[in-house]
């Protein structure tokens, strides 16, 4: 079996869409986007007395490991990740995967 790996990313709302287009012409074959709330920025919004958005959109893009590099990369620069404060990203190895039934290639005679 191949080794699969989930990049994970957390990006400021509105710029998944960006960051899984550059993905996808990387090689990803798709994502899923969540949305979610941070809660570091509350602290920040109460003692900086100034509105400071606090909605997120988490990827989720499930890969070959020897693909996952060149994706990442590419989300890293897209969603400018390199910078403080435009969110973060990383990779977890997945093991037990079920689903993925589409990835499959099948030949009709």
């Amino acid at each position: 079996m191949t080794d699969i790996l989930a990049i994970v990313a957390i990006v400021e709302r509105g710029k998944a869409d960006h960051v899984v287009a550059r993905a996808k012409k990387a090689g990803a074959n798709g994502a899923t986007i969540f949305y979610a709330r941070g809660t570091g920025e509350n602290e920040a919004k109460k003692f900086l007395n100034m509105y400071i958005e606090s909605s997120k959109e988490i990827i989720l893009i499930l890969t070959e490991k020897e693909k996952a590099k060149k994706i990442f990369d590419e989300m890293v620069e897209a969603g400018k990740l390199n910078e403080p404060g435009t969110g973060i990203i990383f990779t977890i190895p997945v093991s037990n995967l079920v689903g993925l039934h589409h990835r499959e290639e099948f030949k009709l005679d």
